[in-house]
């Protein structure tokens, strides 16, 4: 989601206020007891099947077993009983009832509320309503044990592409037979209509380390019992937060198919070196009174105003209290759920703000206890205002307080192509002045620099960051006009060349900051979304990558290909610590008054050991040719005028006066 936190002083001023609302009616929720153990709402083994609801203030709990996903009467019912010391109700049956599937009924204040899997299940029948009963050890593929995603000692060496199942598959030039499943990204060897890689190939070929897919959990808008009507949703609207989503499986109605094919995925993915991050949203839930969180325990999981009814910090009707301990503990273990069994190597949190840093610490540090490679990212904002104090909330400006946390830096994002919210908005990279200081904030990746000065910042007015690999450098993601649209909004009247060559540019500065560099699927071919910047339920039409594109854009694939090569190669760009910044990058002095769109700077001292002895970066987003003097010595050419050689082989130059292209990157290299 896109929405930007607002400024600090009037959180806290509105927070202060919304607290007091929360202590008057949810205070009650606080003292509920609690429980955390690994047994909830389903265990099998040798002594039968076992449930286990934590439901404080229900009257009475049922289990109703079914033999199908959907339709059908139960043919049991079991009467659930009470442990009042921990909130939870318990049943048992002494056989392992693998293929049954299963629902809990609550009565709460004299009603029977409807039937719900329960907020814990697993595995579920199609569209999600009932639980179901598998062997997940049975889901595994072949060397499951051994598999593991590729080890990462630093954020800041990650290299993110962000995706969504149907974009990368559905388009009929994308040569993959299973379009918008898990098992796409099995396919090797598929081609476009032109023998351009596709699919997994294209993703090896880019160089990228991870795929961050959209949510892939069990989500609410799509009917997977008419998967014919070929219905489109990016997923934020979560149903069942373990298990997957069923309209991604060749198979609906068979619960062990979407588990043992999202593992098929990761486990192909894992085997060619790229690790798979999932995007998660425990921010809020598809419905309200009807979510499985209400069905369980009405009211407790959300946060709500003084008159009761449901806060809304997440803009899609209700948020969720992660600072009540149930709660907290449901998202840790819910992470951890699926670090352990689907191997994820990481997770971004959807409106992260929403939630406290409390919450946030113990997610990072108990997942770097299974993983110490996984990687914990999110959306230091809101879409609204909340009940938790600002300086409990997990806002990029607290990202200081979390450990093992980064944040999306919307300082680059909006300086390098324009504001967010106006599509003809021009940014440093497409010729709009004054913008160069928040630029160098992306550059140092919002931590101190004695060269920056952030009284002169859009967005940000100090440095919130206190190490790079706090902070996510993007300039586009799935929400807004992808990169390309933006750029076709915002140089309307200049020729597509000069379009191509902004991105070019824009993705030099993601690529060249310190931090972790994101980009968004198909914008290394040119990928557009047909103008449409908030296409979570558009179709496939809009949604998909064309895959001549890559044909048509191989310069710009290649280039995209050169940068991440280049990053990858080159520890510099890649500093682990805002000290190391702070002595080794230092920028050019460049009156920006009288020379606009221009940034210089050098990594010196082989930074972070690297084997160039200086880098030199310059980049000019004027909408004509400018400029430079580069000291005197023998460099190697790595990047000029659109064209990049992470080798330094597209020339020689000993120093002196040097041009840049308008819309262009200049990197030098001195060993």
């Amino acid at each position: 989601m896109k929405f930007k936190t607002m400024a600090i002083a009037t959180l806290l001023a509105m927070g202060s206020m919304a607290a007091s609302a929360q202590s008057n009616f949810d205070a009650k929720f606080k003292n509920y007891p609690t429980y955390s153990g690994s047994d909830l709402e389903l265990t099998v083994n040798d002594t039968g099947t076992h449930w286990r609801l934590w439901s404080p203030e229900a009257q009475e709990v049922l289990v109703k077993i079914y033999n199908n996903g959907k339709g059908g009467n139960p043919i049991e019912t079991l009467q659930m009983q009470r442990h009042p010391d921990n909130g939870t109700w318990t049943a048992s049956v002494p056989e392992q009832l693998y293929g049954k599937f299963y629902t809990f009924q609550v009565k709460y204040d004299g009603k029977w509320l409807n039937e719900t899997p329960g907020v814990w299940a697993k595995a579920v029948g199609v569209n999600g309503k009932r639980g179901a009963i598998i062997d997940f050890a049975a889901t595994n593929p072949e060397g499951w044990s051994e598999d593991k995603g590729p080890q990462v000692d630093n954020f800041s060496d990650v290299i993110v592409y962000e995706m969504h199942h149907r974009d990368l598959s559905m388009h009929p030039t994308s040569g993959i037979t299973n379009k918008g499943k898990f098992l796409a990204l099995t396919e090797e060897g598929t081609k476009s209509p032109q023998g351009q890689s596709t699919g997994i190939d294209h993703l090896k070929e880019l160089g990228i380390t991870h795929v961050h897919i959209l949510p892939s959990y069990d989500y609410n808008s799509v009917d997977e019992a008419n998967l014919q009507e070929n219905v489109y949703n990016w997923g934020y609207d979560p149903q069942n937060y373990n298990a997957p989503e069923g309209s991604y499986s060749t198979n609906p109605e068979n619960p062990a198919v979407r588990v043992a094919e999202m593992k098929e995925m990761i486990k192909t993915l894992h085997d060619n070196g790229i690790g798979v991050i999932m995007d998660v949203v425990y921010n809020h839930t598809a419905e309200n009174d009807g979510s499985n969180f209400s069905l369980t325990a009405p009211g407790y999981y959300y946060r709500h105003r003084e008159d009761g009814s449901y806060s809304d910090a997440s803009g899609c009707g209700n948020e969720t209290a992660s600072d009540l301990q149930q709660m907290q503990d449901f998202i840790v273990n819910s992470v951890k759920y699926w670090a352990d069994e689907y191997h994820i190597d990481g997770f971004r949190f959807d409106l992260m703000a929403i939630h406290d840093t409390e919450t946030m610490n113990r997610v990072a540090s108990e997942l770097k206890e299974i993983n110490p490679s996984i990687f914990v990212y999110g959306e230091g904002w809101t879409a609204g205002d909340s009940p938790l104090l600002p300086e409990r909330r997990a806002l990029k400006e607290n990202v200081s307080k979390m450990e093992n946390v980064a944040v999306f830096s919307d300082d680059l994002r909006d300086a390098v192509k324009g504001h967010y919210t106006d599509a003809s908005d021009r940014g440093f990279a497409t010729g709009k002045p004054g913008l160069e200081e928040t630029v160098k904030i992306g550059i140092v990746a919002a931590t101190a620099h004695p060269q920056v000065d952030y009284s002169k910042g859009n967005n940000s007015k100090f440095p919130y960051a206190t190490s790079p690999e706090m902070i996510v450098n993007y300039v586009s993601c799935h929400d807004d006009l992808s990169l390309t649209d933006k750029l076709k909004h915002s140089m309307p009247d200049e020729p597509e060349e000069n379009q191509l060559a902004a991105a070019k540019l824009a993705q030099t500065i993601i690529f060249t900051s310190q931090g972790t560099p994101f980009m968004f699927a198909g914008e290394e071919v040119f990928r557009n979304k047909k103008g449409v910047h908030n296409s979570y339920n558009r179709p496939d039409s809009i949604n998909a990558i064309d895959w001549t594109n890559k044909n048509t854009y191989r310069d710009q694939f290649d280039y995209y290909k050169g940068l991440t090569a280049l990053r990858k190669a080159h520890p510099a760009f890649r500093m682990t610590t805002a000290e190391d910044i702070a002595n080794n990058l230092v920028f050019d002095e460049i009156d920006s008054t009288e020379t606009p769109n221009l940034i210089s700077y050098s990594l010196k001292n082989h930074s972070n050991g690297d084997a160039w002895e200086e880098i030199k970066v310059v980049l000019n987003g004027a909408s004509y040719p400018q400029s430079v003097d580069i000291q005197k010595g023998n460099w190697k050419i790595v990047a000029l005028d659109g064209k990049i050689a992470p080798d330094g082989s597209l020339g020689a130059t000993t120093g002196g006066k040097m041009t840049l292209a308008p819309y262009s990157a200049m990197i030098l290299a001195k060993e």
